[in-house]
């Protein structure tokens, strides 16, 4: 499979965006994919958010294996960050990052006191790579829709403060990906998720080893959702899935490519069951 590379010129705008108001921040909220905590958390964050609060927002537990994310969840607490597992289009739990924001800044709050300063809103950054939830997030954390929406990679373009309470105050940024992936595992795995644009990757191969993945760690799965036999080659179980689903072209034969992105539509939409791509080391 040829190297995943996709670095548009707007994410180069983005990280200057980013880099000129980090020193506005009080707090980095960082959203990365329950499926793929470590494959979709940005490393150049880490380095643009350097002596500031930090927290992870684990994203889509809903499509993720609950057990693999407990698993994460304790990985990132181990590392220093404070940790919230949340399925952002439900509007439960927003009081809990309230309540770990400013348990997180409870220094600067105690800081800004003893200077005279009170009820300043703590200003928080929510950054997160394409896709991952962070728009929807921001309105149901705001209760309105603030943030535009969208299922495909790159609809926030500018950035926007969002007044949460008098507590807290939100800056959005565009999501970025970094310039290069220099483990073409990520690359995948953010394929496989939609973070990187579907039109520019050869999406057949995407599927074999998508299928290949399945039937290494969650076997019984194709089975269970298109009733083929898994013992086939991830070539002809693609075909099958094609045939059984009736994406066929001229001649009845099966449209492989259509076959493909039906399957990814059914893993992203949680279809094909709760799977994590991800464990920690």
């Amino acid at each position: 499979m040829k190297d995943i590379q996709w670095y548009p010129g707007h994410m180069t705008k983005a990280k200057r965006m980013m880099q000129e108001n980090i020193k506005l921040i009080d707090i980095v909220i960082e959203l990365v994919d329950a499926r793929i905590p470590l494959s979709s958390k940005n490393p150049d964050i880490d380095e643009l958010s350097k002596n500031k609060f930090r927290m992870i927002l684990l994203n889509k537990v809903d499509l993720a294996d609950s057990k693999v994310t407990s698993q994460w969840e304790k990985y990132f607490k181990e590392k220093g960050y404070y940790v919230y597992c949340l399925d952002s289009r439900k509007n439960t739990g927003m009081k809990t990052i309230t309540d770990m924001i400013q348990e997180a800044c409870k220094e600067k709050i105690e800081r800004d006191r003893k200077r005279g300063i009170l009820n300043r809103p703590i200003r928080a950054m929510v950054v997160g790579i394409p896709n991952v939830g962070k728009s929807t997030f921001i309105n149901s954390y705001a209760k309105k829709a603030c943030a535009k929406v969208g299922n495909k990679p790159g609809v926030t373009k500018g950035k926007q403060w969002i007044r949460i309470s008098k507590n807290v105050e939100l800056l959005d940024t565009p999501g970025i990906l970094w310039p290069k992936f220099e483990d073409q595992e990520i690359g995948k795995k953010l394929a496989y998720i939609g973070s990187i644009n579907d039109e520019i990757i050869e999406r057949t191969e995407l599927a074999y080893n998508f299928i290949e993945f399945l039937k290494n760690n969650y076997c019984n799965v194709l089975n269970e959702r298109y009733n083929i036999n898994e013992e086939l080659s991830s070539y002809d179980i693609l075909s099958e899935i094609a045939i059984v689903r009736k994406c066929l072209v001229k001649g009845n034969e099966p449209d492989i490519n259509k076959a493909s992105i039906l399957l990814f539509d059914d893993f992203r939409s949680g279809k094909l069951g709760s799977i994590s791509l991800e464990i920690p080391e």
